[in-house]
């Protein structure tokens, strides 16, 4: 394989004090770039209005990001929805609970969540059955989300708030990297949309969850990593794995 020197994610850079990929670049001495193949945009209140989305026919609201937080208030306050303290929320997990806490009198309102993935939250909605929820979403399909609460049966209404957009990569058009990292269909989609005759050649491409990989073999490209696979259950251990052997006789 060949040497591993460079890494770009195409993502923005964590804001935790210590990400996890410092760590590969201290070990294996790799450059880490960081940038945004997608970025949010909401949608604005008028062309939700059209969607006909009772806002208040609801009981209870699921949030599975911060974007869907930030735009659902967005949405609130620009149509002038007074949330009542009734209101009970369900998040997908503890960080985007506190989040509420930009919005809402946190020890006021009813808030659950789960522990991070969807399908861990589903434990917590099943005790809560008789609610009618409101699933801020983007504009994409949600297929593994909309088909959990279908498989129990929940009652929910899907009201896209925000879309995801791809970003304008022309700073990149002269960059190269050993590897792109992705984690979203949509990034792959930015990628070819900018660079329509991209060659991949020697870079490496790794994707993480299932729509990603499919996206990128879907578009023809070839996948060097992906994850989460039981001995790489995040995207940060599969690339250390696959740099540790790519450039172990360096």
């Amino acid at each position: 394989m060949k040497v591993i020197k460079s890494v770009l994610i195409t993502q923005s850079k964590p804001e935790t004090e210590r990400s996890p990929y410092e760590d590969i670049i201290r070990k294996y001495n790799v450059k880490i770039d960081f940038f945004p193949f997608i970025h949010i945009e909401g949608i604005p209140s008028l062309d939700f209005r059209k969607e006909r989305i009772s806002i208040l026919d609801h009981s209870a609201v699921i949030f599975t990001s911060r974007n869907a937080v930030d735009h659902f208030f967005r949405i609130c306050n620009e149509s002038r929805v007074n949330i009542p303290e009734t209101m009970k929320y369900f998040c997908v997990s503890e960080s985007t609970a506190c989040y509420l806490q930009r919005y809402v009198l946190y020890r006021k309102r009813k808030i659950f969540w789960g522990n991070l993935t969807f399908r861990e939250l589903m434990s917590v909605l099943k005790k809560h059955k008789g609610e009618n929820y409101l699933l801020p979403c983007t504009d994409i399909a949600q297929p593994e989300t909309t088909g959990i609460l279908d498989e129990h049966d929940i009652k929910y209404t899907k009201a896209p708030i925000y879309k995801t957009v791809c970003s304008d990569l022309s700073e990149l058009k002269e960059a190269k990297y050993d590897i792109l990292v992705f984690f979203s269909p949509s990034g792959v989609k930015s990628l070819l949309q900018n660079f329509p005759d991209f060659q991949q050649n020697e870079t490496r491409i790794a994707a993480f969850g299932p729509a990603t990989t499919k996206a990128v073999l879907d578009s023809g490209l070839r996948l060097d990593i992906n994850a989460p696979v039981p001995h790489a259950p995040s995207m940060t251990t599969a690339l250390e794995l696959y740099i540790k052997e790519a450039n172990k006789k360096t």
